[in-house]
């Protein structure tokens, strides 16, 4: 997936959720992208918060470790 349409998405979730309590939307975030992203877009976003790329929500930021995480194949 394109980067831009990957933050995109991943912003407009964190948007979604600013309008509940802090802890409510980080948690909401991680769930909803652990539930309905699929393993090749977690792994995106995980490689791109872990290289740096800018222009994240903060809410995707914070709930980046509770999203589950892709398991490797051998």
């Amino acid at each position: 997936m394109a980067p831009d349409k990957l933050v995109y998405m991943a912003n407009q979730i964190a948007t979604f959720f600013t309008s509940k309590p802090h802890a409510e939307g980080v948690e909401g975030v991680a769930g909803h992208i652990s539930d309905f992203w699929e393993p090749r877009m977690r792994k995106q976003l995980f490689d791109m918060i872990e290289s740096g790329h800018g222009g994240f929500h903060p809410l995707v930021i914070e709930a980046a470790p509770s999203i589950r995480k892709v398991k490797q194949t051998a």
